[in-house]
């Protein structure tokens, strides 16, 4: 995966480091990211700087602890040289996952292997400074706990369950979201922890974990998140796809056939997300006497075997695989996940989406396609949020940042 392969636009408060002529320590470190370890030699031959100038530039990251010495490569005559890895534990990041009633936190390393983890029940609508200073809280709380100082900390990357504008991290017009609309993340919880903060779309962010955890060579990649609501994070050519304003994948307001004129909290009727979610499922099942208040206990109903919550879930799937149907025609991925919380409730939800999908894609779509239940399930959004921050912190100009010690 290339340097911010994932991640867009900069993040926030952080300006590029000049452009200079000869790579910087930076691009040796993507190299070494990939976990081989290399000589000095191969560093130059790789980058066609100087040995001179590469002693000088593995000299600087070795300084910063970002790779150390792994060992000695077979000689070729005389003494045998020193080869240099990446450490990817020397720095690590805050990854959160926001959901519309749930919160999810991980400090990983800067390879997102996962460290350390808290979670709660926290309601988004309880606004922006409550919900943060709980990132915030718990956030030094799991680098305590893991005997880690906030100066080694890269950076924190938020997924929120709304449309955010990736420039600037502020949610958009977000429904279920009151008191964030234009809210600055990015600079309220930067002012308290001083690192970069990356904010993105939930969905994006769980559809860059799943790249990440199951699916790295997957070009053409679509997660769908099934939950309180219902969207889509789109990978193309192996970078997260947002749209001109950021809006992109946000298949749980296209309208369906078996919506009617049900409304949705959108404003519009018969969207895909008020018949499909979680919550629309927990108020029909309701209505028809088997009580369910929201996703969970739609799962847990289909967990015991209820008739009325796995046909439920059967009829989502093909709704969701109507508007998955329209999208492989016309995005042709390789890869659609199934994810979020209904997810959880076993296959009836994903054998209802391939149902549609092959019966309505084109043939030549569907020839190589997978649609299968996320590898990385709770964790995708988590994971994401920390691949976002480490692609960028770590790319050649901003990891240029961190090693001078001006980052």
């Amino acid at each position: 995966m290339t340097e911010d392969a994932l991640t867009g636009p900069p993040a926030h408060g952080l300006r590029a480091a000049p452009t200079t002529t000869a790579p910087g320590a930076g691009t040796l470190l993507r190299l070494l990211r990939d976990g081989r370890p290399r000589t000095r030699s191969e560093l130059a031959g790789a980058t066609g700087l100087a040995r001179s100038t590469v002693t000088q530039r593995v000299d600087a990251l070795l300084a910063s602890g970002l790779i150390g010495p792994a060992g000695e490569a077979v000689s070729t005559g005389g003494r045998p040289p020193t080869t240099f890895s990446f450490r990817p534990r020397a720095r690590v990041v805050l990854a959160a996952d926001l959901g519309a009633t749930h919160a999810r936190l991980a400090l990983t390393d800067m390879a997102a292997e996962v460290i350390a983890e808290a979670r709660a029940d926290l309601d988004i609508a309880l606004g922006p400074e409550h919900v943060l200073d709980w990132v915030v809280e718990h956030g030094r709380g799991l680098l305590a706990g893991a005997g880690r100082d906030v100066s080694e900390l890269l950076g924190l990357g938020i997924g929120l369950p709304g449309p955010v504008q990736h420039s600037t991290g502020r949610a958009v017009n977000p429904p279920i979201m009151p008191g964030w609309d234009g809210f600055d993340v990015p600079g309220y919880v930067g002012e308290r922890l001083a690192v970069p903060v990356l904010v993105d779309n939930d969905v994006n962010i769980m559809a860059i974990g799943e790249h990440h955890t199951a699916w790295p060579d997957a070009s053409h990649l679509m997660f769908v998140k099934v939950a309180t609501g219902i969207g889509c994070g789109i990978v193309s050519e192996g970078r997260v796809y947002r749209g001109a304003q950021g809006a992109a994948g946000d298949m749980g307001h296209i309208h369906v056939p078996s919506g009617a004129d049900k409304p949705c909290r959108c404003g519009n009727t018969g969207c895909l997300e008020a018949v499909a979610s979680g919550a629309a499922l927990a108020e029909a099942l309701t209505a028809e006497g088997v009580p369910a208040h929201s996703a969970r206990d739609v799962v847990e109903l289909a967990r015991n075997g209820s008739v009325p919550a796995l046909r439920a879930l059967r009829q989502a799937g093909r709704d969701i695989g109507e508007v998955l149907a329209a999208s492989v025609n016309m995005f042709n991925p390789s890869v659609i996940v199934i994810g979020g919380a209904l997810a959880l409730a076993g296959d009836h939800l994903l054998a209802g989406v391939r149902e549609v999908i092959y019966q309505r894609s084109l043939p030549l779509a569907t020839e190589h396609l997978s649609i299968v239940s996320s590898a990385a399930a709770e964790s995708a959004g988590e994971i994401g949020a920390a691949v976002l921050v480490i692609e960028h912190c770590l790319s050649p100009e901003h990891a240029d940042r961190i090693i001078a010690g001006t980052a």
